[in-house]
């Protein structure tokens, strides 16, 4: 989305979670499927969209990262029951 002076919103972006990043491109979606909106505001829109679904794809892309790992590694048996 654009601010006032037309620039890209992309300070926050970075610092989004997955869920953030996840529920505001929901909304963009939304948006974008209703219409209503000027060809400015749809692309402004799109690249905001395109923003944040790399934000999710980062995320999920650590977890299944974190995920491997954890699998990867050799289980202990505890014994101590």
């Amino acid at each position: 989305m654009t601010d006032d002076n037309g620039t890209t919103a992309t300070a926050a972006t970075g610092t989004l979670g997955y869920e953030q990043a996840r529920d505001e491109l929901i909304e963009v979606v939304r948006r974008l499927e209703a219409g209503g909106t000027t060809l400015e505001e749809s692309l402004a829109l799109w690249e905001r969209g395109e923003e944040l679904a790399k934000v999710c794809r980062h995320w999920l892309e650590g977890a299944r990262a974190r995920l491997d790992a954890a699998l990867a590694r050799p289980q202990v048996d505890d014994d101590r029951g």
